[in-house]
């Protein structure tokens, strides 16, 4: 057994290649039984981070501040790039497993030597099924000791995707042994190379095993998580540093807790409050270790802690004390923070103080802040006194932002300062900043308090003429219609509401136009809104169901009660088109009950207005755990249906198996309306116009799915990318195909995925060419080993 150090291996690597005559052009190495691993380069960027000021400019659409501690060069173009640097460059100091192998030198066998060589050469220029293949082949002679130095060798030569792809092969064979040492190194590769997917595969599996990864693999798992601009990644980073601590028992480096944590505070303010909890571990465990603390933690603990529902005063205040221990000054974005604290507390007095110290700093005060103390005197009802400090903002900055004009008219129409506010909406509308929704939404609500339904009326006329209608200002204009008595124009906007997929209609305002309904003694109608309340399960408010129980009993010998679950044509034909985009089935033991989980990218404008109409289509079959409050806009962008036995069909023919099959009868259930919402869940259209579709299914699958769009006179073409296909229509061929799908595409969809400068049409494709082959060969029999 030889043991061969870091910096000498490349050196000796090269040194003991020989060739070998049995096979034509085939190069051996000679390698070394027991040895360590150089370590790959890191592939993530190490950009210097610098502590900024939190929020400098203005809040995004959603009003949301940000928590910008740490610039990067992509600051401006709106990515994220966390500083990560400092955590990968201390995996150098973490131990490496050692692998051991047999050389070939020591094999006593001539042909298997020259095989194996062969295979090392041959391997690593082959991809997916042609790989597998020609392992298959191999099966005869193939033993564990054989597969390791394939793996091995494979690494060395930094072709890890090749060894990936021979330990995933050795896996399925009835001679393959565990080997620790294995499995670590090459999870360590695959994280290097952040295919954090791959390496969280080969992580399991150690743990599957009864063992416990070892600290280089933690380590390089959550860099990899943290580096990955991919939704889900930093819920799955914090569970593995979770674990790293209480199943490996391992002390993560500082420069782990601290990149960690930049990422938790990373996101704006009301999504990072959930991370209160796993960022006060992190500040636990730096504390119990001995580790200095940095300024940034306790600023952003604090943050975190001023966006609570229910703020914790004497926290916020110990964290403040132990900082100045610590001997850091209080930055402005703490001072925003305590800001902050006292918009939601009322408290005007620490409002001034911290008001007062802001004014002392160099940097002058941060839009934000005028807004909090606007806030925190409208709490003690001092209305007047916030619309001085929204003038002084105009003064001191030269005009106001965005979030200022939505919170000072929205303090002033909850003051019933009706002149004012309608002067303010004035001044909004003319500086041509936008959002004007939220502020229109709040004008219309006072209306409707007040009884002004004819300004009601002429804010709704001039909102639709400015915004992008949404059902929260349908229903206050429909409530006002029923309130002035107008039921012939609530049922006309009740009935735009439902047959517009972008607005819909909810609990809320079924139970508007039912009360109208009742009230007029148009029972007929009343009835027809109670049963679609009933299919939606909506809920009746109490101080109708009296009345309404009394007018059922006239028509009907017994009262209707909520309809049995079913699903219409469009759902069924709409899931069939979303399963293909990539939905999936959730399934019981005994494959009796099925679950569909819907989830949708935060970045993705197509899914975000997706979301909220399927949320609406589905309505009656959500759990009610992701059910939102009625005249709640928050829907979650995952949320899932309850258990039920009526999707067996769909999780029987698509969803067999854990993953998605493409079923023979396709043919029958591949319709346009099914194309328009696969496009809509898992397509993309390009810059040039093309149309691609993305499916995730075995060769055979495609190919029936090819042959249907072919039946259809639909040409496209199809590329192979990873594990993933693409189906490309090209030129002309997306035309047809847009002219197929375009009635069944959300109309709040249609303009933007026609417009040349849309979101939409930024997809990347210098990777996806359509004129080259596929990366994995299209002809595997086994998908699986495709992985």
């Amino acid at each position: 057994m030889l043991t061969i150090s870091t910096q000498t291996l490349p050196s000796i690597t090269l040194s003991l290649q020989r060739h070998v005559s049995f096979f034509p052009h085939v190069t051996t190495v000679r390698t070394p039984r027991s040895y360590h691993f150089l370590s790959a380069p890191l592939s993530s960027a190490a950009s210097q981070s610098t502590f900024v000021e939190q929020l400098a400019g203005e809040k995004d659409s959603s009003q949301e501040e940000k928590w910008d501690m740490f610039k990067n060069s992509d600051a401006e173009s709106g990515s994220v790039d966390f500083d990560v640097g400092a955590a990968g460059s201390e995996m150098r100091h973490l131990g490496e497993p050692v692998v051991e192998v047999t050389e070939l030198e020591e094999l006593p066998e001539q042909w298997r030597r020259a095989k194996l060589a062969w295979l090392c050469k041959e391997l690593p220029s082959h991809k997916g099924g042609t790989l597998v293949r020609i392992l298959n082949a191999q099966k005869k002679w193939l033993r564990q000791e054989d597969g390791m130095y394939l793996a091995v060798h494979c690494m060395r030569i930094r072709e890890n995707e090749t060894g990936f792809r021979v330990y995933k092969w050795m896996m399925q064979q009835h001679w393959y042994r565990f080997d620790f040492a294995l499995a670590a190194k090459l999870a360590d590769y695959m994280g290097k190379e952040r295919k954090f997917a791959k390496c969280r595969e080969i992580f399991d599996d150690i743990i599957n095993q009864g063992r416990v990864p070892s600290e280089m693999t933690f380590h390089i798992l959550i860099v990899a998580y943290l580096s990955a601009p991919v939704q889900g990644c930093l819920d799955e980073a914090c569970s593995i540093y979770n674990r790293m601590i209480q199943l490996g028992g391992y002390q993560p480096r500082p420069s782990l807790h601290n990149s960690l944590f930049r990422a938790l505070v990373s996101k704006p303010g009301g999504l990072s409050k959930y991370y209160l909890q796993q960022a006060e571990f992190i500040f636990h465990n730096l504390l119990t270790s001995g580790l200095e603390i940095q300024k940034d933690i306790y600023s952003g603990l604090i943050w975190l802690h001023s966006y609570q529902d229910n703020i914790d005063k004497e926290r916020i205040s110990l964290l403040k004390k132990e900082m100045q221990q610590a001997g850091f000054e209080e930055g402005k974005e703490v001072l925003l923070s305590v800001l902050r604290v006292c918009a939601k507390e009322g408290d005007v007095e620490e409002a001034e103080k911290t008001w007062l110290r802001l004014l002392e700093s160099d940097n002058g005060i941060p839009t934000p802040a005028f807004v909090y103390k606007m806030e925190a005197y409208a709490k003690i009802g001092e209305f007047m006194k916030s619309l001085e400090i929204f003038r002084e903002m105009q003064e001191r900055l030269g005009s106001a932002s965005v979030p200022a004009y939505h919170k000072i008219i929205e303090l002033l129409c909850k003051a019933e300062e009706t002149e004012l506010a309608e002067s303010l909406m004035k001044e909004f509308v003319e500086t041509g900043m936008k959002p004007l929704m939220p502020s229109y939404i709040n004008l219309t609500n006072m209306y409707l308090n007040l009884g002004m339904h004819d300004r009601l009326h002429l804010a709704f006329s001039e909102c639709l003429e400015k915004c992008r209608p949404n059902r929260t200002i349908y229903g206050i204009y429909l409530e006002s219609l029923k309130n002035a008595g107008n039921i012939e124009k609530a049922e006309e906007i009740f009935n735009h509401m439902h047959s517009d997929q972008t607005i819909g209609v909810n609990t809320r305002s079924c139970n508007i136009i039912l009360s109208a309904y009742l009230s007029s003694g148009d029972f007929g109608k009343a009835e027809k809104i109670y049963d679609l309340m009933c299919l939606k399960k909506y809920k009746i408010e109490s101080e109708w169901m009296e009345k309404l129980d009394y007018v059922l009993s006239l028509n009907r010998k017994e009262v209707k009660k909520p309809v049995s679950l079913n699903l219409s044509s469009e759902q069924r034909e709409n899931l069939i088109g979303l399963l293909l985009g990539g939905l999936c089935i959730e399934s019981d033991e005994k494959r009796k009950r099925h679950m569909i989980r819907f989830e949708f990218n935060e970045n993705s404008r197509m899914h975000s207005v997706l979301r909220r109409y399927l949320y609406d289509q589905y309505h009656e079959w959500l759990h009610p755990s992701f059910k939102v409050s009625d005249g709640s806009d928050d829907i979650p962008y995952k949320y899932s249906t309850i258990s039920h036995p009526y999707f067996c069909f769909y999780a029987d023919k698509f969803w067999p198996k854990g993953r998605l099959v493409i079923p023979k009868l396709i043919h029958r259930w591949l319709t346009p309306r099914a194309l328009a919402y696969w496009f809509m869940y898992g397509g993309h259209r390009t810059s040039v116009g093309d149309i691609l579709l993305k499916l995730k299914v075995s060769s055979e699958g495609i190919a029936l799915v090819f042959k249907t769009l072919k039946a259809r006179s639909l040409d496209c073409r199809v590329k192979k990318k990873g594990r993933v296909f693409w189906i490309g229509f090209l030129g002309s061929k997306s035309t047809l195909f847009w002219k197929l799908i375009e009635p069944y595409v959300l109309d709040e969809l249609k303009e933007d995925l026609l417009n040349e400068g849309s979101e939409y049409r930024k997809l990347d494709t210098q990777n996806i060419n359509f004129d080259c082959g596929s990366d994995s060969d299209e002809k595997a029999s086994d998908y699986s080993d495709d992985d």
